[in-house]
């Protein structure tokens, strides 16, 4: 399933936020999110300390241990979403009733 993951860090924890972030490796980062979750990509907008990213997981448990790690500096939303193909096919099965 692919979700969408909006967060926005906590003002009094953003430089907190930004220094573990960049001190992350690459293998840190495959750890912190885990095996049950493929990131398809991830954006920052670091000047309001927000950012969306697209991932894969049919966990939940994985997906809430992924926002757990990194809930005292954000605030976060996921959301089931789907890309073109999946939402025409949905739209286009709901009208023809």
């Amino acid at each position: 399933m692919l979700l969408m993951v909006n967060w926005e860090l906590y003002p009094e924890k953003k430089m907190d936020a930004f220094a573990a972030f960049s001190q992350m490796t690459a293998e840190d980062d495959a750890a912190d999110v885990g095996p049950d979750i493929t990131v398809i990509g991830r954006w920052h907008d670091l000047a309001r300390g927000t950012g969306v990213a697209i991932i894969e997981s049919d966990s939940a448990e994985a997906v809430s241990g992924w926002m757990y790690n990194w809930a005292e500096v954000i605030s976060s939303t996921v959301t089931p979403v789907l890309d073109d193909e999946a939402a025409r096919a949905v739209v286009k099965a709901k009208l023809a009733g």
